[in-house]
C-alpha cells in the first residue's frame, strides 16, 4: 500500500484537533452574532408604528396588509408618510376602498382566542371581521362577524362587496363561498367547492383541503353576475353561475398542473371594456406574477414577471397608470412595476398580504390587460442586474432555499419571529450543520481512540491477485 504523501502528511499535522475546534468554535460566533443583531432590532420590522419604513412617494394613498408574524395595516399618503396604522387584530388580510367616501376602507381581519368562552369551546379559536376605517380619523366599524372554532385555516381571506348590503365571502374553514346581507346577517347564497371537486385531491381533508383565498363578483361583460373564485390547493380559477353552479368551461388551471399555476392566490379579473376578458395572479409557489388572456374559448398566458428577490407573491393588481401594483410576500416588499418592467415604487414590509391603491378603486377598477397595453414579459433570468460584491450569507441563504422544499421554506419564515430574514435563516443553518459536524467528527475522534475502526462496506480485496 503507497504510503502517505509528504503534502498529505504536512495538510495532517497542520489540522490538528484543537484548531479544528477553533475553526467550528469562530463559525458558530460569527453565525450567532448574525442572529443576535437580528434579533436586537438590525432587520426589518413593521410589528409597531415607529418600525414601520417610509415610503417613496407616490401618485396616490396605499394600503398594505400583513398576516404573518405580525398583524398590520398602514396606509401611506402619497408623501410616503404613514397616514394609519392598526396592530390590534392577530392577522389583516383585504382591503377595498369604500366607493365615494375618501379614505375610507372596508377589510377582513382575524383574531385568535386563547382562552375558553362562549365564543370558544376549545381553544385556540378564531374571530372572523370585516370592519370599516376611516383612515383620517381612525374611527372604525364592525360591519359582520363570525367565530369559528378552530385556529388553523379559518380565516376569511377575502371579501368583496357586491351593494350597500350585501358582502361576497371567501370562507376557507368551510370550503365555501357565500354571499351576507350585513343588515339581516342572513346568508343569501352559498358555493360549496365540495360539491364541485374530490375531497381526495387538493390539500388535507378536512383541515385544509381548498383554501379559498379570493373572490371576485364580476359586474360586466360575458361572465356578468358570476363569481370567480380563488382554490389555491386545487390550482385553480373557477367561474360560478349563482343560478346555475361552476362554468367548467371557463376553469383557469389544473390540480398539480404546476407550469400554470402552483398555490395562486388573488387572482384580479379585467372585463372586455378594457381588453379582457383576462386574469393577473400571484402565482406563488413558481415565485412569479402572470396574466392570462381569453382567447377563442381557452386562456393563454399573455405576460409574466418576476425578478431574483421575489419570493411568494400574493397579490397583483393592474393600475390604471399601466404599472402592476405587487405584493412579494416573502420578499418582504410591496412594489410598482412599470409596463416595461422596471420597479418604479418600492416599500419594505416584514410579511405583506394585499396592497391596494385607494385611489384607482376596488382591485384597480380601469386596469387594462397586458395584451390592451402591449406589455413585455420579464422574468429573473432575464434580468440583467446583479449585485456586486461577495455576500456570504446572501449566498449560503440561497443555498437553503435551493435544498429546503419551496413549501416548508415559506412555512418556516411564515412561523418564525418577526426580525428572522434570509441572512438569518442562513447563520442557523451554519449553526446547524456547523454542530452536527462537529458532533460527528468528535464521535469519530473518540472511536478512533478507543480502537474501533470503521472499515468501509465497499472496498478490494487483492489475495485473490
Amino acid at each position: 500500500m503507497d504510503q502517505p504523501s509528504r503534502a498529505a502528511r504536512r495538510t495532517r499535522s497542520l489540522i490538528t484537533r484543537n484548531r479544528l475546534r477553533l475553526v467550528f468554535v469562530v463559525i458558530v460566533v460569527l453565525s450567532a452574532a448574525v442572529v443576535v443583531h437580528g434579533a436586537s432590532g438590525g432587520g426589518l420590522s413593521t410589528a409597531t408604528e415607529e418600525d414601520v419604513p417610509r415610503a417613496e412617494p407616490s401618485d396616490g394613498h396605499t394600503v398594505v396588509t400583513e398576516s404573518g408574524r405580525a398583524g398590520t395595516i398602514t396606509a401611506y399618503a402619497p408623501d410616503g408618510s404613514v397616514l394609519y396604522y392598526d396592530n390590534s387584530h392577530t392577522k389583516y388580510f383585504d382591503v377595498d376602498p369604500v366607493e365615494g367616501e375618501e379614505l375610507t376602507v372596508e377589510y377582513a381581519a382575524t383574531d385568535t382566542i386563547h382562552s375558553e368562552g362562549p365564543t370558544c369551546e376549545a381553544p385556540p379559536c378564531t374571530r372572523n371581521v370585516i370592519e370599516r376605517t376611516d383612515l383620517s380619523t381612525g374611527e372604525t366599524e364592525v360591519i359582520y362577524e363570525r367565530y369559528d372554532h378552530r385556529e388553523i385555516a379559518a380565516e376569511w381571506h377575502d371579501v368583496d362587496r357586491i351593494d350597500d348590503e350585501r358582502v361576497l365571502v371567501a370562507d376557507i374553514v368551510a370550503d365555501q363561498v357565500f354571499v351576507v346581507n350585513t343588515e339581516t346577517e342572513v346568508v343569501e347564497w352559498l358555493w360549496d367547492a365540495q360539491s364541485e371537486f374530490p375531497v381526495e385531491g387538493g390539500g388535507p381533508y378536512p383541515s385544509d383541503w381548498a383554501h379559498i383565498n379570493d373572490v371576485e363578483y364580476i359586474e360586466e361583460g360575458e361572465l356578468a353576475g358570476h363569481v370567480m373564485v380563488s382554490l389555491r390547493n386545487q390550482d385553480q380559477v373557477v367561474f360560478v353561475d349563482p343560478e346555475t353552479g361552476m362554468n367548467d368551461e371557463w376553469t383557469l388551471g389544473a390540480e398539480d398542473d404546476y407550469d400554470v399555476m402552483y398555490e395562486q392566490h388573488n387572482p384580479d379579473y379585467i372585463p372586455e371594456s378594457e381588453g379582457g376578458p383576462a386574469v393577473v395572479v400571484s402565482d406563488s409557489e413558481n415565485g412569479r406574477v402572470q396574466e392570462f388572456q381569453r382567447e377563442d374559448g381557452e386562456w393563454t398566458r399573455s405576460w409574466e414577471w418576476s425578478d431574483e428577490r421575489m419570493q411568494w407573491p400574493r397579490d397583483a393588481d393592474r393600475l390604471p397608470s399601466g404599472n402592476t401594483l405587487v405584493t412579494d410576500t416573502h420578499g418582504n416588499r410591496v412594489m410598482e412595476v412599470t409596463p416595461d418592467g422596471e420597479i418604479e415604487w418600492e416599500v419594505e414590509s416584514t410579511l405583506p398580504y394585499e396592497a391596494e391603491r385607494l385611489e384607482t378603486g376596488d382591485e384597480s377598477t380601469d386596469g387594462q390587460s397586458a395584451r390592451e397595453l402591449g406589455l413585455e414579459s420579464r422574468v429573473a433570468e432575464d434580468d440583467g442586474e446583479s449585485e456586486s460584491g461577495f455576500d456570504v450569507l446572501g449566498g449560503l441563504a440561497d443555498v437553503v432555499e435551493s435544498i429546503v422544499p419551496h413549501r416548508l421554506y415559506n412555512g418556516l419564515l411564515f412561523v418564525s419571529p418577526v426580525w428572522m430574514g434570509r441572512s438569518e435563516f442562513a447563520a442557523v443553518a451554519v449553526i446547524v450543520l456547523t454542530g452536527l459536524s462537529w458532533t460527528g467528527i468528535e464521535l469519530a475522534w473518540r472511536l478512533r481512540d478507543s480502537g474501533v475502526r470503521i472499515r468501509s462496506p465497499v472496498y478490494r480485496d487483492d489475495s485473490e491477485e
